[in-house]
């Protein structure tokens, strides 16, 4: 059993920390959410370079729905009805729709997606303004004789 947290102190009490606040909710709705539809990975391929990989079995590319915005991936499926009255023994591929949401770090974009075989996959980039690296700072020296004179 999962209880839910109230994050809306963290609110009133912070400034400039709205989107850890909103981290925090967007974590404590997807716990007690409860669904893993679809299965997903997240797999590291480069040292700045993502994958995510949904296993979307029977789905076609006109049935998914990707959109990027604000650091938030959002991934939708609204199968097709299937017209044909087809009688299963046993039917263990779920043809629902979905919806998966992802959180983007800071300067990560997605740079493309496909579907092969029921596997979608999302490649992602992680790619920090040079403003934002890290910069080596030379050390210049002074001669001796210089700093006596100060």
């Amino acid at each position: 059993m999962r209880t839910a947290f109230d994050f809306s102190p963290l609110h009133r009490t912070t400034v400039g920390f709205d989107r850890i606040a909103h981290l925090f909710d967007a974590a404590n709705q997807s716990a007690n959410t409860g669904t893993n539809y679809p299965p997903y990975d997240i797999e590291i391929t480069g040292e700045s370079q993502y994958v995510i990989t949904l296993a979307l079995a029977g789905f076609a590319e006109h049935e998914i729905d990707i959109q990027s915005e604000n650091s938030l991936l959002v991934v939708r499926g609204k199968k097709d009805k299937d017209e044909t009255t087809r009688q299963f023994l046993y039917q263990g591929i779920a043809y629902r729709s979905f919806e998966r949401k992802f959180q983007l770090a800071d300067y990560v974009t997605v740079t493309g997606a496909q579907l092969a075989h029921g596997i979608l996959q999302i490649s992602l980039l992680k790619e920090i303004p040079d403003a934002m690296k890290a910069k080596k700072i030379q050390i210049n020296s002074l001669h001796p004789t210089a700093i006596k004179e100060q």
